[in-house]
């Protein structure tokens, strides 16, 4: 489950003594089911409890055991994980465990309430034990295809202003149109502000309203790399909090 990509920052790992937690891993696949049940069945800090092959296994399978976490393929035959996750989340915090990072599916998991978004291949065995606690705590972890997905949705998205107001105003429903005025929106605030990639990305993740924890689990790096961020973009454009930022980064000042 390792791959070339460059690794993320993580927090450190667990703290001795902790008892391990109790997982429940949901995956139509068997080899995949098998690799994870023996990859975090070997941690201290983890051990798997259930197994299920379609959602509505696993929803049995947490009323029976009461899992720390659940670990949630998307696509499954019968009842599969999106139409599971809404029951599921009642029981445990879930993270979704899947090859699937298409846009709307990273969108809609997270809003019908996943703590996290694991995308196979992007994460090494040591992050998806420490991902998966973190989850158990309330920190959500998003991997590098999954939050390319949602810096996508939130582009598409991104705030209207009032009418002859903003000149990303448009009538335009062309969405293909829409999509190519916001990117080339961006990249004049990039140039203008002389921000690098990385920074854009954040300062469109300030002016969502997002905050320092949300913004480090969606680029998967740390809130002291976003903090180390956030400063130099205050500098670049010359704003003391993140109103007058985001103020200047969406042109209404």
């Amino acid at each position: 489950m390792q791959d070339s990509h460059p690794q993320p920052d993580f927090p450190g790992p667990a703290s001795p003594g902790c008892a391990p937690l109790r997982l429940l891993v949901a995956d139509d696949n068997p080899v995949v089911r098998a690799g994870l049940v023996a990859l975090l069945s070997g941690r201290e800090d983890t051990t798997v409890v259930a197994e299920a092959a379609d959602g509505r296994e696993a929803y049995q399978a947490a009323l029976e055991h009461r899992p720390d976490v659940i670990l949630l393929d998307v696509r499954m035959p019968g009842v599969d994980g999106m139409s599971a996750l809404p029951h599921l989340v009642r029981l445990a915090p879930v993270m979704m465990l899947t090859y699937s990072h298409e846009t709307e599916t990273v969108r809609e998991a997270l809003r019908l309430g996943a703590g996290g978004y694991l995308v196979h291949g992007e994460f090494t065995t040591e992050q998806l034990g420490r991902a998966v606690r973190d989850v158990r705590e309330g920190r959500p972890h998003v991997t590098p295809g999954a939050a390319s997905a949602l810096l996508t949705e939130l582009r598409r998205s991104a705030p209207a202003h009032a009418e002859g107001q903003h000149p990303l105003f448009v009538r335009d429903k062309n969405p293909q149109a829409l999509s190519q005025l916001q990117s080339s929106v961006g990249q004049s605030c990039r140039s203008r502000f002389r921000l690098s990639t990385r920074e854009a990305e954040i300062m469109d993740l300030i002016a969502s309203g997002m905050s320092n924890q949300q913004i480090a689990a969606v680029c998967f790096i740390s809130e002291k790399t976003v903090k180390n961020h956030i400063n130099r973009i205050f500098a670049k454009l010359h704003s003391t909090t993140r109103s007058q930022a985001t103020a200047k980064w969406l042109g209404v000042v």
